[in-house]
């Protein structure tokens, strides 16, 4: 919204002279009409209408005695300064401030503000004169002066005289926060444990009043958030601003300003505004106006009896608060006590410090009486450094919020300790004074203490025994790892034979005797069988300390508890024996597959005795031993004097791809003998595949061939295609319909023929020889066909240079049949 007009006169005077306005007339009935205000009707049975008139003129005739004794309230006042400077009598002084007022043009309310302004030259006048001075080019504000000074003084007077924080809200709603716009104030007083109480409110209703009576401490509002801050908090719009506050239900989008109200570096409490519309950047003039009428509020509540208990007494002397340095004094820790000290313009500047406990030592050895009576920073100045402790004890003067610090290191005020050591802190306000209390950390206690962790988490426990009295030390820690109540004896070196197991009492007797005669350090590791029944596994250590004399005085030790460690052990030694049985198992079972399949499938075959037909193969095994898979071939005269000619490929490795591998291979020679073509014999052995073996799915391609016609049928289940290498040329027979063997129950399966010519090469292979894992299969292919294409002297020679350009990095075997027509 655009910046507030602020309204012309008094908005609540009537009159320039502050008197009370004449009461409001009720018009008369006209003629002819029934007078409703002043007889009954029969729509007004009871006379509400005139009810009604007579409650709004006793309003107006309150309002306007308000309003007409404010306005006395500063024209007296303005009388008494005209006395004080003209030496008058209060007739005279009357009648000056009335030529006054005529001469210049201003009514006598207006003039007496000024009057005041100029004697007092206090926060008010400073704030008017801003005003005057910000307004003065500006069209329509014209007149609009003096009315700031006389809204503020009047609202100073209310507020100086009400007897309630509930009255001074009202007042400063009324003279000052209505004519900027405003429609509703709160004002919230702090607590010492950092609660905000609502104290005072004026334009919310008051069911929203109650909802909002207390805020809790660490609970985010408005209020707090100016509070934490110690500043100014402007919020264009609440809601936008995600901040919950009295009143935000009603005015959603209404804008807030929210101001500490402190006086001399204390904070009493909060003044909160409130807007219906959201609230535009103000002049630097309005802005003043809130913070002079926050520090009203301030002075107003310091007046006022405080909440939660009366301040602590003085004592004599000006020593500070008695029960504050009684109470240091009681301390078993240093302590100081401290009061504000305000400057000349009523700020905080410094703290005095008023008491300081027997525990206090100061850095430089001045003696008490010297450090007590002196300002903080001036006797420390190294708290104002890099500590931030003089702020910290601002800030709880300032909010009343206590501060709680553990282990924060402390320099400025102790010297006795190193630089590195720590402090617990805590810095309270009571009452106008601040309470300071600090621990120092003992180096000692705390590596105590971190042994005793260590101790714990490591299961450790000690112990001293005194060879010449048989006194016995545990730690609490002992006692736990035996089982034993705090109150029951310690168990001596010597009886430790007897809380054992029976098979450990060697090594009991052994670690004593290393120990007692020997007189050099031992350890030993039994079983303890403690009195619940539970077994542990403790290793014991110990070393003699010897006199003067070379002779033992005691045994110091520990015991700990190592039955995790003991069972962990155990277990890896089962794993690792489980490991070495099941590495045995899976080679002997890798050797045995590895024999089965070289017994089956020789790297090498014999030639064989085809009329017409030269025929050789190549098999080349997985380089692991563990991969070694189900690729099989085949290449047999059959009783018809036709030649089958297959490879295949079964999923998986081991000794189940192995078995499959043989079942497959020998179930097709034995298919074969029928004289079905290829297509037929793949599709029983499909069958063989799907119903007589468990899981087994393989690929296949199987050709037969006709030396008398020299015609090749073939077929293929889910397998590369052959390829056909014929004048220098290679290319890859087609790509038939068929799937790989044992997906289905039943299945058919595309042939195709192919009649040869001599010197004609078919190739037939598993994917072992063109898988890559950075190349695509038709690529590899590709470089096969290339491969395929350079002269050989011979097939054999051919085959081998095949498997030499092959660069599979799959580790899988690798099947290539190939048959040359002569």
């Amino acid at each position: 919204m655009s910046g507030p007009h602020l309204r012309d006169g008094d908005p609540r005077s009537g009159t320039p002279e502050g008197g009370a306005p004449a009461p409001e007339e009720i018009p008369a009935a006209l003629p002819g009409q029934p007078d409703d205000g002043d007889r009954t009707t029969e729509r007004d049975p009871i006379g509400a209408g005139r009810l009604t008139a007579v409650v709004e003129r006793l309003r107006g005739e309150v309002r306007a005695a308000h309003a007409a004794a404010e306005g006395r309230a500063l024209i007296e006042l303005a009388k008494g300064v005209i006395v004080e400077r003209l030496g008058c009598g209060p007739a005279q002084a009357a009648r000056q401030l009335g030529e006054l007022a005529e001469q210049a043009g201003l009514s006598q309310l207006e003039l007496a503000a000024d009057i005041i302004n100029q004697a007092a030259r206090d926060r008010v006048a400073e704030v008017a004169g801003d005003f005057l001075r910000a307004t003065a080019d500006e069209p329509g504000t014209a007149g609009s002066d003096a009315s700031v000074g006389v809204r503020l003084r009047t609202a100073e007077s209310a507020a100086l005289s009400a007897d309630d924080t509930q009255s001074v809200a009202e007042s400063l709603l009324a003279h000052a926060l209505e004519p900027l716009g405003a429609v509703a104030v709160a004002i919230w007083t702090t607590g010492a444990d950092g609660s905000l109480s609502l104290r005072g409110h004026a334009g919310f209703g008051s069911d929203e009043a109650a909802r909002w009576h207390y805020v809790p401490p660490g609970v985010t509002t408005a209020a707090r958030q100016a509070l934490t801050a110690r500043r100014v908090v402007w919020y264009p719009s609440l809601a936008a601003a995600g901040v919950p506050s009295i009143g935000r239900s009603r005015h959603p989008d209404g804008g807030r300003v929210v101001v500490p109200a402190g006086t001399g570096g204390r904070i009493h409490g909060v003044l909160e505004v409130c807007w219906t519309r959201p609230l535009e950047p103000q002049p630097r003039a309005v802005e003043r106006q809130i913070e002079a009428l926050a520090e009203l509020c301030a002075h107003t509540l310091e007046a006022l009896p405080a909440q939660g208990g009366p301040t602590p007494s003085l004592a004599p002397g000006g020593e500070g608060p008695l029960e504050l340095a009684e109470l240091a004094d009681g301390l078993h820790d240093p302590a100081l006590v401290l009061t504000p000290h305000l400057d000349d313009a009523g700020d905080l500047a410094d703290f005095r410090i008023r008491h300081a406990n027997a525990l206090f030592q100061d850095p430089a050895g001045r003696p008490r009486s010297a450090v007590e009576g002196a300002l903080l920073l001036e006797a420390y100045p190294a708290t104002a450094g890099g500590s931030e402790l003089f702020d910290r004890i601002e800030r709880v003067y300032a909010t009343g919020e206590p501060f709680r610090s553990r282990r924060t290191r402390l320099t400025a005020l102790v010297d006795q300790v190193p630089l590195s050591s720590l402090a617990d802190i805590s810095i309270s306000r009571h009452g106008d004074s601040v309470f300071l209390i600090w621990r120092i950390e003992d180096e000692s206690a705390r590596l105590a203490n971190l042994l005793q962790h260590a101790q714990r988490l490591g299961r450790v426990g000690a112990f001293e025994e005194d060879v010449l009295t048989g006194e016995i030390t545990w730690n609490g820690q002992l006692f736990d790892l035996f089982g034993r109540e705090k109150t029951a004896p310690p168990v001596s070196l010597r009886d430790l034979a007897a809380h054992a197991h029976q098979d450990d009492a060697g090594a009991i007797r052994r670690f004593l005797h290393s120990v007692l005669h020997q007189r050099r350090a031992g350890s030993a590791a039994f079983r303890l069988m403690r009195r619940d029944g539970v077994t542990r596994h403790i290793r014991v250590i110990a070393e003699p300390a010897l006199g003067a004399d070379g002779r033992i005085q005691a045994v110091r030790g520990a015991y700990q508890d190592i039955s995790a460690q003991h069972w962990t052990e155990v277990a890896l030694t089962a794993t690792r024996d489980r490991l070495v049985a099941t590495e045995e198992e899976a080679a002997e079972r890798n050797r045995l597959t590895l024999q089965l399949q070289h017994a089956i499938m020789p790297p090498a075959k014999p030639p064989l005795d085809a009329p017409g037909l030269d025929v050789a193969v190549r098999y080349r095994p997985a380089e692991s031993d563990s991969m070694v898979g189900g690729d099989w071939y085949d290449a047999v005269v059959l009783p018809s004097k036709k030649v089958l000619l297959c490879v295949g490929d079964v999923a998986g490795h081991g000794v189940e791809a192995a078995t499959g591998m043989v079942v497959l291979r020998n179930a097709l020679r034995g298919l074969a003998v029928t004289g079905a073509g290829p297509g037929q014999l793949l599709a029983w052995l499909n069958s063989v595949a799907h119903h007589l073996t468990a899981h087994l799915t393989a690929t296949a391609v199987c050709g037969v061939y006709d030396p008398e016609s020299r015609t090749l049928r073939w077929a293929r289940a889910g397998h590369l295609p052959p390829v056909l290498v014929r004048g220098g040329e290679a290319a890859d027979l087609p790509l038939l319909r068929g799937v790989l063997l044992g997906a289905l129950a039943e299945a058919e399966y595309e042939e195709a023929e192919l009649r040869l010519e001599p010197d004609d090469t078919v190739l037939l292979y598993t994917d072992g020889l063109v898988e890559r894992r950075d190349t695509s299969v038709p690529e590899s292919v590709a470089q096969l066909l290339a491969t395929a294409r350079l002269p050989a002297d011979s097939l054999e020679r051919r085959l081998d240079l095949l498997l030499s350009r092959s660069k599979s990095d799959t580790d899988d075997d690798t099947c290539l049949v190939g048959v040359k027509v002569t």
